[in-house]
């Protein structure tokens, strides 16, 4: 799906005249969804209707003839609710309206989706059948997906004339050395360092010519039969020990061993140049894996590590099959270690021995590939985007490994890998402490109650499962499965996620974030190239640039909640009133949709509450006005730190700038907890800053009672609630608020934590 939508557009981006792209893209979608017409309208806003400007079915002398009102048919109908329209029978609805010019009589079903940008409906692009049926998910998907795409070409095209077509140094680790990546899985980690065997490299091969071409296509399909199998039997493998949602990880890999994929150019090469397989198969991958490396969404350069590591397997199938055939002895792994490799892939995880899997350093990886979620997933340390190291040098020796920093120190001193082991040794047995406590609630010593809840993803009700029935979710990131798909979900698609996780705590608070992408969240189906990502087109201000995509998400989330009452809708990225209204009123707009869609017995549909995220600093100076617009507030404390404190977090040059514990950004903190109280409307912190003990037992101070954080956080947290007192905490918050430096408020917080006997609670680290 997402390599045909990138072929279509990339196409398109070719073509120089506006209307000849538009005549091809709709020919080849078309062909692509074999649909018997598919047609394109722009909007014209001075004349106020959508002209006909490409058709590949209806009668092509319509073109650039026939205008449809904004208000007029389905056309204007698509444009005016700004979401898809997908009916079975055009002629039976309503709206319909016959242009006898486009000869549409014939055509039945008719799905048609809005082309959006900046909030502007800037066209209609719509596929018709000739039998009555409704289009399915896919299709439906794909047109909306595609739209969006091409809103942002025909944006960028000036006047609307054309569419715009748009060797590192090693270094040498001499005794103990300290090197710094990207935290990728927390935890701390401390083995051998061991880089696995590559029998067959791709990179290796030296292509050669065969002159038996049927052998060398028999030789491919067999190995691809080979590698299908060891595919599925991987997945299989860590059935039960990862979500389901991260194990459709490998669905990726299923899809590039489709003959359809892969398979076909590699046997053209076969048949057309005489190859071998080997050679045939090396020569497609490199010029795959090139395209994506060279771009610049950090998720489709991650898909190159997938086709390589795919590749590979399928070329040491090859390879087993002649008779002079000898396969490389490959090392054993023995004892505790960390796998290492240049691109960490999913299936190299799956095949590790997990019993000696101590933690993962990923030399070119990033927080949002697949190793990095399964890492996390199966909770193992994992260090990713260590640039600039070859994992050979890191092959056999001693690694302590900081997946909470991102640290890495090379051949440790043995002081330093004492204390290291130390470390380890009193998070296992304070783990186990805290674990014979777990069910206790979380009261404070002068007896005030707190309410924990989670930061969901990946494994919503697994997570909920774990802590038990009365912890709730905090905040739902709604972006990972979208992550995790080539095209936009369908609103059924999301429907069945928002249930699940709905139902998970019937009587607990469920807090479903709407769509955050953009920043450090790209999707690989709608790229965002802007220089300063952090401060650009991300949050709320896309979904409600976008409102189909935006509609879509509310109402899946609406379906989700019939006959509960828990579901509770946050707004990321909010700067302003306006936001907050035009939200609501499409809020507003789903629900009196879907409460006509949904009426019947047991149907009820609860109208959801409302809130905002507080993360940017503008907001803290709108809290009254807000709070008469929302329900709740949400203070996201990791990008609220980020936009005080001027820093991305993620820029190594600054990155010891960012700290929560800044003493302006307490003070931050310190004032939307009073305005919400003044206001009396609840607030939750759902940043990083909730699930450690010296920001939990500061956010106490402050009058916050209620923390969401890491699942994994959760029982240390309530073990310190019930080890402190809030009127000691009080008395210690004034002096921390005037502190000069963050350095200062932690020496502040260890003291008391000291005190208290919870010293062991704050890790120096490297």
């Amino acid at each position: 799906m997402l390599t045909t939508l990138k072929r279509i557009v990339q196409e398109v981006n070719r073509i120089p005249v506006l209307e000849d792209a538009i005549g091809h893209l709709v020919t080849r979608v078309k062909q692509t969804l074999s649909v018997d017409a598919c047609s394109m309208y722009l909007a014209d806003y001075q004349d106020q209707a959508l002209t006909l400007v490409a058709t590949e079915g209806l009668a092509k002398p319509a073109v650039g003839k026939v205008k449809i009102g904004f208000a007029e048919g389905l056309i204007g109908l698509v444009g005016q609710r700004e979401e898809p329209l997908n009916i079975e029978d055009a002629h039976r609805h309503p709206r319909f309206k016959q242009f006898d010019e486009v000869e549409e009589e014939r055509f039945n079903a008719f799905l048609g989706a809005p082309i959006i940008h900046q909030r502007k409906v800037l066209g209609v692009i719509t596929l018709q059948q000739k039998v009555k049926r409704r289009f399915s998910e896919d299709e439906e998907a794909f047109l909306v997906t595609l739209a969006t795409q091409i809103a942002l070409e025909i944006a960028n095209a000036e006047i609307r004339g054309a569419l715009r077509s748009q060797p590192q140094a090693v270094d040498q680790l001499v005794s103990q050395k300290k090197l710094h990546g990207v935290a990728g899985s927390p935890g701390l980690a401390v083995g051998t360092g061991f880089q696995p065997n590559v029998r067959v490299d791709l990179s290796r091969w030296q292509v050669r010519h065969t002159d038996n071409v049927e052998q060398a296509i028999g030789y491919y399909r067999a190995a691809v039969d080979v590698t299908r199998a060891d595919v599925e039997d991987l997945s299989a493998g860590l059935a039960g020990a990862i979500p389901e949602d991260v194990r459709a990880i490998f669905q990726l890999y299923n899809q590039l061993l489709d003959a359809n994929s892969l398979g076909r150019e590699v046997e053209v090469k076969i048949k057309q140049n005489n190859w071998d397989a080997g050679s045939a198969l090396k020569l497609v991958v490199e010029n795959y894996a090139a395209q994506f490396a060279a771009m610049d969404d950090p998720y489709m350069q991650e898909r190159a590590i997938d086709i390589i590591d795919l590749s590979n397997r399928i070329l040491r199938n090859i390879v087993s099959q002649h008779p002079n055939a000898q396969a490389t002895a490959e090392r054993i792994v023995t004892k505790p270690s960390i796998l290492l490799a240049e691109e960490v892939s999913a299936p190299m995880l799956a095949e590790f021995p997990r019993q000696f899997l101590a933690g993962i350093i990923s030399i070119r990886g990033s927080n949002n590939s697949h190793a990095a979620i399964l890492a996390r997933a199966m909770g193992v340390p994992a260090v990713m985007g260590l640039n600039n190291v070859s994992p050979e040098l890191l092959d056999g020796k001693d690694i302590l490994l900081d997946g909470y920093s991102g640290e890495v120190i090379v051949s440790p001193q043995r002081n330093i890998k004492a204390e290291f082991k130390q470390l380890i040794a009193e998070e296992l047995e304070l783990s186990e402490r805290i674990d014979l406590e777990a069910n206790k609630p979380a009261i404070t010593e002068d007896n005030k109650s707190l309410s924990l809840l989670v930061n969901a993803g990946l494994s919503a009700e697994l997570e909920l499962q774990q802590q038990g029935p009365d912890v709730g979710i905090g905040l739902y990131r709604t972006e990972i499965p979208f992550m995790l798909r080539e095209r936009f979900p369908s609103e059924y698609e999301q429907y069945q996620i928002y249930r699940q996780i709905l139902h998970s705590a019937p009587q607990q608070e469920i807090t479903l974030r709407t769509l955050d992408v953009g920043g450090d969240k790209p999707l690989p189906y709608f790229p965002i190239s802007e220089e300063n990502p952090f401060l650009g087109w991300r949050g709320v201000r896309l979904t409600l640039d976008h409102p189909e995509i935006f509609l879509i998400q509310i109402r899946a989330m609406l379906k989700a909640s019939a006959g509960l009452e828990n579901l509770h809708i946050l707004l990321p990225m909010v700067t302003s009133i306006n936001e907050v209204e035009d939200a609501t009123r499409l809020i507003n707009q789903a629900y009196h949709e879907v409460s006509e869609e949904i009426q019947g017995p047991g149907n009820l549909l609860a109208r959801p509450k409302i809130g905002v995220m507080l993360e940017v600093p503008a907001v803290v100076y709108q809290i009254p006005q807000l709070a008469e617009k929302v329900d709740f507030f949400s203070v996201g404390s990791n990008d609220l730190t980020q936009y005080l404190l001027a820093v991305d977090r993620n820029n190594s040059r600054v990155a010891n700038l960012y700290s929560s514990y800044h003493p302006a950004v307490l003070n931050a903190l310190a004032t939307i907890s009073k305005l919400c109280a003044e206001c009396n409307i609840p607030v939750t912190v759902c940043g990083e800053l909730a699930g450690e003990p010296g920001g939990a037992i500061l956010l106490m101070a402050m009058g916050y009672r209620k923390l969401s954080m890491n699942a994994h956080n959760i029982r240390r947290i309530n073990w310190v609630i019930r080890n402190v007192s809030v009127t000691e905490l009080e008395q210690l918050l004034p002096q921390v608020l005037v502190s000069h430096h963050p350095s200062d408020v932690f020496e502040i917080v260890n003291q008391y934590l000291e005190s208290k006997d919870l010293g062991g609670l704050t890790r120096a680290g490297l």
